[in-house]
């Protein structure tokens, strides 16, 4: 599978982001999905992950603010950003997980696409 975010920029602490994830190659909607970010510095971050149904899960630090969403009949998976903060600031990917639904965890994501870059200026 090829995935490939967009929607990155820069961005006011406070505003918002949508970031997409097009994906080509196998059944992509049979498989669970999910948007890392990694920071300069810092461990690849798994931040929202959604199953082939929807079902969603969010890291700590993001619940609350973000939301993970897909569209299986345009194999596009979708990442609302709203009341973003500094510490947002990363590179974000989008990845498939192993089966339709995975624990929330790094591991369990096999494919990753190329990031798009998100800046939140204070």
């Amino acid at each position: 599978v090829q995935l490939q975010a967009s929607g990155g920029g820069l961005v006011q602490a406070g505003g918002s982001l949508r970031l997409s994830c097009a994906a080509s190659g196998r059944s992509f909607s049979n498989y669970a999905a999910g948007w890392l970010r990694q920071a300069p510095g810092k461990e690849r971050e798994l931040v929202a992950s959604i199953s082939s149904l929807g079902r969603t899960n969010y890291a700590d630090s993001v619940k609350g603010r973000f939301t993970v969403s897909r569209d299986n009949a345009k194999n596009t998976v979708y990442l609302q950003m709203n009341s973003l903060k500094p510490e947002d600031t990363a590179v974000y990917y989008c990845a498939s997980g192993v089966s339709s639904w995975v624990p929330f965890g790094l591991q369990f994501y096999d494919h990753w696409g190329q990031g798009t870059q998100v800046t939140v200026s204070s």
